[in-house]
């Protein structure tokens, strides 16, 4: 906890003298730093809120007139949004990398061809980035790969798997750049498990928007796999719902290990019940900071894109109690 405290206490200092120089800045520029954001989900949401609080905290503190955008994780609904915020001929956007590459690097392009500062968050886009990243265009959230593989990892960890159980990845494998945590955590399942014991089942865009959507697929599946003994994902909205899920289909606490990704209010209920052994914390709130900040930065200083890897860790049983008051107030 000591760490944390440290971060913590750096995080206060940094906002403490950015906010005051901040007000002075935007005072001599004689405008207000507009940004739009793109936060993923659905506002109010347990994988969206703490970022939300996040970048609404970031756009306080220096002065910034602050839009978001939320998608359901769509990814064309996230384009369209993009080039609305072009239009809008903002000071600066924070675009998410799940619509790939392919899709998002002709815009970037435009953006910047227009004198528009672009950064990214929770899903990286590697070779705009580094395109860009003396323009400013930076990362904030966790490496994806090696999210997936601690909380893969974790599930073995537990104690509660043996080489030749059988286990799933319920995930998204089908787009670029976010199949990679649903990778890690396949192959840190695998790795104890061996080859053919795990299985990908991926999520679809339906499911991905609106995860009750899935219940039915999941209950289908634990029927005919009776034999199942651990399901890994990194899917936060999946990870909440999974408990109910097995409860519902008689399992018991620890009779399928569970591993999952984010902090909301049903994620912490399953760790404190027993069905999910530990869930990936990429700290959300930073996530919504950092790519406020960083417009800000660069927009004011000239400071080139910052690579920030959020991902530092896992709540456990060990300790979801010291960090669940912050869970609930939106912080983490």
């Amino acid at each position: 906890m000591k760490r944390i405290s440290n971060i913590v206490a750096l995080v206060s200092v940094s906002t403490f003298v950015l906010a005051i120089t901040a007000v002075k800045s935007t005072g001599a520029q004689g405008k207000t730093i507009v940004v739009y954001m793109q936060m993923g989900g659905d506002k109010g949401t347990a994988s969206v809120l703490a970022r939300t609080t996040g970048a609404e905290a970031a756009a306080k503190a220096l002065g910034i007139e602050l839009h978001e955008q939320y998608a359901s994780w769509d990814t064309k609904k996230m384009i369209d949004q993009f080039k609305e915020a072009i239009a809008a001929k903002p000071d600066g956007i924070e675009i998410m990398g799940h619509p790939g590459e392919d899709a998002m690097a002709p815009l970037v392009d435009q953006a910047e061809a227009t004198g528009i500062l672009v950064t990214s968050g929770n899903n990286p886009l590697p070779n705009i980035e580094k395109k860009y990243k003396a323009k400013g265009f930076g990362y904030a959230g966790a490496d994806l790969y090696a999210g997936g593989y601690l909380t893969g990892q974790a599930m073995v960890d537990s104690g509660k798997l043996k080489a030749g159980d059988k286990a799933l990845v319920w995930d998204i494998f089908h787009q670029e750049g976010r199949s990679r945590s649903s990778q890690g955590v396949f192959d840190a399942l695998e790795k104890t498990l061996g080859k053919g014991n795990v299985e990908k089942l991926d999520v679809t865009q339906d499911v991905d928007s609106d995860p009750t959507k899935g219940i039915p697929i999941m209950t289908a599946y634990l029927a005919a796999h009776p034999d199942l003994k651990a399901i890994g994902t990194q899917h936060g909205q999946i990870t909440a719902i999974l408990p109910k899920i097995l409860k519902d289909a008689g399992k018991k606490p620890g009779d399928i290990v569970v591993g999952g990704i984010d902090l909301g209010p049903d994620v912490i209920a399953g760790i404190k019940s027993g069905y999910i052994v530990a869930s990936f914390d990429q700290v959300l709130y930073l996530q919504g900071w950092d790519p406020v900040q960083q417009i800000w930065l660069t927009k004011m200083y000239l400071i080139p894109g910052l690579h920030q890897d959020t991902g530092v860790g896992l709540v456990t049983p060990a300790n979801v109690d010291a960090i669940a008051p912050l869970i609930e107030q939106g912080f983490r």
